[in-house]
Protein backbone atom coordinates (compact mmCIF):
# COMPACT_ATOMS: atom_id res chain seq x y z
CA UNK A 1 0.00 0.00 0.00
CA UNK A 2 1.49 3.56 -1.23
CA UNK A 3 1.81 6.34 1.57
CA UNK A 4 1.71 10.44 1.04
CA UNK A 5 4.60 11.55 1.24
CA UNK A 6 5.84 15.30 1.98
CA UNK A 7 7.22 15.51 -1.50
CA UNK A 8 3.94 14.22 -2.34
CA UNK A 9 2.20 16.98 -0.72
CA UNK A 10 4.18 19.67 -2.27
CA UNK A 11 4.03 18.47 -5.70
CA UNK A 12 -0.02 18.10 -5.28
CA UNK A 13 -0.11 21.82 -4.19
CA UNK A 14 2.19 23.01 -6.37
CA UNK A 15 0.22 21.47 -9.43
CA UNK A 16 -2.93 22.30 -7.87
CA UNK A 17 -1.80 26.23 -7.70
CA UNK A 18 1.15 26.68 -9.88
CA UNK A 19 3.52 28.04 -7.32
CA UNK A 20 6.70 27.04 -7.74
CA UNK A 21 7.57 23.66 -6.04
CA UNK A 22 10.33 25.31 -3.43
CA UNK A 23 8.01 28.24 -2.49
CA UNK A 24 5.46 25.06 -1.67
CA UNK A 25 7.69 23.10 0.40
CA UNK A 26 8.78 26.18 2.16
CA UNK A 27 5.18 26.75 3.53
CA UNK A 28 4.63 22.99 4.24
CA UNK A 29 8.06 23.01 6.27
CA UNK A 30 7.33 26.09 8.04
CA UNK A 31 3.93 25.16 8.74
CA UNK A 32 5.05 21.77 10.21
CA UNK A 33 7.95 23.45 11.95
CA UNK A 34 4.68 25.63 13.97
CA UNK A 35 2.94 22.97 14.80
CA UNK A 36 5.98 21.29 16.20
CA UNK A 37 7.18 24.14 18.53
CA UNK A 38 3.71 24.59 19.62
CA UNK A 39 3.19 21.02 20.63
CA UNK A 40 7.05 21.05 22.10
CA UNK A 41 5.66 24.43 23.97
CA UNK A 42 2.64 22.44 25.60
CA UNK A 43 0.50 24.22 23.48
CA UNK A 44 -2.53 22.20 21.46
CA UNK A 45 -3.29 22.58 17.71
CA UNK A 46 -6.32 22.48 16.46
CA UNK A 47 -7.07 22.15 13.00
CA UNK A 48 -10.84 22.91 12.13
CA UNK A 49 -12.53 19.50 10.42
CA UNK A 50 -9.04 17.65 10.48
CA UNK A 51 -8.67 17.12 14.01
CA UNK A 52 -6.99 17.77 17.47
CA UNK A 53 -3.23 17.99 18.53
CA UNK A 54 -2.38 17.67 22.40
CA UNK A 55 0.58 17.20 24.62
CA UNK A 56 0.22 14.41 27.08
CA UNK A 57 1.85 13.26 29.71
CA UNK A 58 2.02 9.43 29.69
CA UNK A 59 2.10 8.35 33.48
CA UNK A 60 4.95 6.14 35.01
CA UNK A 61 4.54 2.34 34.37
CA UNK A 62 6.63 -0.88 35.39
CA UNK A 63 8.23 -2.67 32.71
CA UNK A 64 9.55 -6.43 32.51
CA UNK A 65 11.70 -8.03 30.17
CA UNK A 66 10.31 -11.11 28.52
CA UNK A 67 13.87 -12.83 28.71
CA UNK A 68 14.30 -12.01 32.35
CA UNK A 69 10.74 -12.67 34.10
CA UNK A 70 11.77 -12.36 37.56
CA UNK A 71 12.98 -8.60 36.37
CA UNK A 72 11.13 -5.44 36.35
CA UNK A 73 11.67 -1.71 35.91
CA UNK A 74 10.03 1.66 35.75
CA UNK A 75 9.02 3.23 32.53
CA UNK A 76 9.64 6.92 33.88
CA UNK A 77 6.39 9.08 32.54
CA UNK A 78 7.44 10.99 28.88
CA UNK A 79 5.45 13.84 26.95
CA UNK A 80 3.59 12.06 23.37
CA UNK A 81 1.03 13.88 21.58
CA UNK A 82 -2.32 12.53 21.33
CA UNK A 83 -4.84 13.07 18.29
CA UNK A 84 -8.54 13.44 18.10
CA UNK A 85 -9.97 13.17 14.77
CA UNK A 86 -12.09 16.36 13.40
CA UNK A 87 -15.85 15.60 12.84
CA UNK A 88 -15.07 15.87 8.74
CA UNK A 89 -12.16 13.65 8.40
CA UNK A 90 -13.70 11.06 11.36
CA UNK A 91 -17.09 10.83 8.46
CA UNK A 92 -14.90 10.23 5.72
CA UNK A 93 -12.14 7.50 7.45
CA UNK A 94 -15.56 6.03 8.75
CA UNK A 95 -17.02 6.08 5.19
CA UNK A 96 -13.88 3.87 4.28
CA UNK A 97 -14.35 1.47 6.93
CA UNK A 98 -17.82 0.66 5.65
CA UNK A 99 -16.46 0.33 2.19
CA UNK A 100 -13.33 -2.11 2.94
CA UNK A 101 -15.71 -4.36 5.24
CA UNK A 102 -18.26 -4.67 2.73
CA UNK A 103 -15.52 -5.52 0.21
CA UNK A 104 -13.92 -8.06 2.50
CA UNK A 105 -17.26 -10.02 2.71
CA UNK A 106 -17.91 -9.78 -0.87
CA UNK A 107 -14.60 -11.06 -1.07
CA UNK A 108 -15.06 -13.83 1.52
CA UNK A 109 -18.35 -14.92 -0.12
CA UNK A 110 -16.44 -15.29 -3.32
CA UNK A 111 -13.98 -17.26 -1.71
CA UNK A 112 -16.41 -19.55 -0.04
CA UNK A 113 -18.70 -19.87 -3.55
CA UNK A 114 -15.61 -21.22 -5.19
CA UNK A 115 -14.50 -23.73 -2.90
CA UNK A 116 -17.78 -25.58 -2.00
Amino acid sequence: MAKLTKRDIVVSISNQTGMVQHQVFDVVQRTLDKITESLANNIPVELRNFGVFQPKLTKARVGRNPNQPGSSFVIPPRATVKFKAGKVMRQRVEKLSRELKEASERKNKAAADGSG
